[in-house]
């Protein structure tokens, strides 16, 4: 997944990897085995866009925003 052509720019903020993972984790979802767990899919999830500057700085709090984004959309 080629992150800056389908996102624009990345930026170093929470914003920018919720749009970045949100579009990674529709990708991975459309290839969904029924027997992946969550967090297997997040850490699928993590690997295509292991680039961004966000989660390379800051690996808890985009596992939290994860897991928060997950629930509140009704991602998994």
């Amino acid at each position: 997944m080629n992150l800056e052509s389908s996102n624009g720019n990345l930026y170093n903020n929470a914003d920018s990897f919720a749009m970045a993972f949100d579009t990674a984790w529709k990708d991975c979802s459309l290839e969904k085995d029924k027997n992946i767990t969550i967090e297997e899919r997040i850490q699928i999830t993590f690997e295509r866009i292991k680039d961004h500057p966000f989660l390379l700085d800051n690996p808890i709090e985009s596992k939290n925003i994860a897991l928060f984004r997950i629930k509140l959309l009704g991602l998994s």
